[in-house]
């Protein structure tokens, strides 16, 4: 047995000599991450053209977007290699600069004559700016988003059913421009019976684990005149996150989810919006626009039957920004290749590909394009959003300032614990806490 051993080593030896010339010319990799989701797929395949083009491999690391957070900042966190290339949240671009997990991008893009005046403004400062409103990139925006509303247009357009609603509140059956529209059209299609099924008025996000319910609640709270701090004086939040009108906001979602909601949605969030509305259970959804272009496809609710209009609006407009940006992850040994990717992806001509297979390019020249707003049917609405959008804290403690939020809101809208304004005033205690431990109050 020693000798077969000593034999087999021997082998091995030559093996290793004969062919190392050849693993040094091994194939080029690089290795994506993102969560797993119809974008990721449209990536995969948009990046076969870059592989064709430079002969590196493209490997990817996609999860399921309930672990997404947790998975790759516990890999940022660890300065692990895992990712070389990594399109992360909006919110993670403070916490990865301060902690020096991505890039700086500020040489490279002059190097390469990648300019941020050629990508939308809103996309810029969410994506890729730390500190936020400074030309200190970490980032290139990647993929834009933004909170949007599908409905079902085949059932607003039945006859019968316009008859019933204009008899009822004087006014025609059509896609709501205020919050206050949308909650009487919801509370209007709630256990409606359509073609023999009950159906329910409105989806909305209520996801306790992760970051579902602020991403939802959100929406609401800006257009009544929540804000995160006074805009004179950074980080100081008491009467801004807390004010009478963000406390009628709040009471407002819950009133929604309340009055009009399926049963069983307490922790919902993009995916169970997805199967609500595929289902046929509801009027409306509120979801993100990156899932528009597979529903429009969708045989059962998409096509003719789908549509799709902006966040509503209240005494102010805004929605919720959700998209990423696309980062070269400072742990990697294959930087000079990732950067490549970088410098690829940032062409005009890939963002243009890159739209018309499901992803959201962020790109003016896409963007700016006369025949944009008629290029998908959700396209003018994600026009009309990307200049509407706010984003939540993206501070190195955002992780803390969200758990904090998502049990706030939940125990005030699903647990019916307190009112509005306790919630709120309990959120400005949290944060003021993780401010304060962060030496920034």
């Amino acid at each position: 047995m020693i000798q077969m051993v000593r034999a087999l080593g021997a082998t091995a030896v030559v093996v290793a000599s004969c062919f190392g010339g050849q693993a040094v010319a091994q194939t080029k990799q690089l290795t994506l991450c993102w969560a797993a989701w119809d974008p990721a797929n449209a990536l995969v395949e948009l990046s076969k053209d870059f592989t064709a083009k430079t002969g590196i491999q493209m490997k990817y690391e996609f999860v399921p977007w309930t672990s997404y957070a947790d998975r790759f900042l516990n890999e940022l966190n660890s300065k692990g290699k895992l990712c070389d290339v990594i399109i992360g949240d909006s919110q993670w671009i403070g916490g990865a600069a301060e902690n020096g997990h991505y890039v700086k991008l500020n040489d490279f893009f002059a190097k390469e004559k990648i300019s941020m005046d050629d990508f939308m403004p809103a996309t810029v400062v969410g994506y890729s700016e730390w500190p936020k409103n400074t030309p200190n990139y970490w980032a290139l925006p990647a993929m834009g988003d933004a909170i949007g509303w599908t409905y079902r247009k085949d059932w607003f357009a039945r006859p019968e059913i316009q008859a019933e609603f204009k008899k009822k509140y004087g006014r025609d059956l059509s896609p709501p421009q205020t919050w206050d529209e949308l909650k009487q059209i919801a509370e209007f299609f709630q256990g409606r019976e359509i073609d023999g099924k009950k159906v329910y008025g409105a989806y909305i996000y209520t996801e306790r684990g992760s970051e579902g319910i602020t991403m939802g609640v959100t929406n609401a709270l800006y257009d009544w005149g929540f804000q995160y701090d006074d805009p004179k004086k950074p980080y100081h939040m008491e009467g801004f996150v807390n004010s009478p009108d963000a406390a009628k906001g709040l009471e407002f979602y819950k009133s929604l989810y309340k009055c009009c909601t399926a049963p069983g949605m307490s922790n919902a969030y993009m995916s169970e919006g997805l199967d609500a509305f595929k289902s046929g259970q509801v009027a409306m959804q509120m979801n993100f626009f990156a899932f528009f272009p597979g529903l429009y496809k969708d045989p059962n609710v998409g096509g003719d039957k789908i549509g799709f209009f902006v966040n509503p609006k209240q005494k102010l407009h805004f929605t919720q920004l959700g998209g990423q940006g696309i980062s070269v992850v400072s742990y990697s040994d294959h930087r000079d290749d990732a950067l490549a990717y970088i410098k690829w992806f940032a062409q005009p001509d890939v963002q243009k590909k890159w739209w018309a297979l499901g992803g959201y390019s962020c790109h003016k020249a896409v963007l700016n394009d006369p025949s944009f707003p008629r290029s998908a049917p959700f396209a003018a609405d994600f026009l009309t959003s990307m200049d509407i959008v706010k984003d939540f804290w993206a501070e190195p403690a955002y992780a803390e300032l969200l758990l904090d939020m998502q049990k706030r809101v939940h125990d005030y809208v699903v647990a019916d614990k307190g009112t509005a304004q306790e919630a709120l005033d309990l959120l400005v205690k949290d944060w003021q806490k993780v401010f304060k431990e962060e030496g920034k109050m």
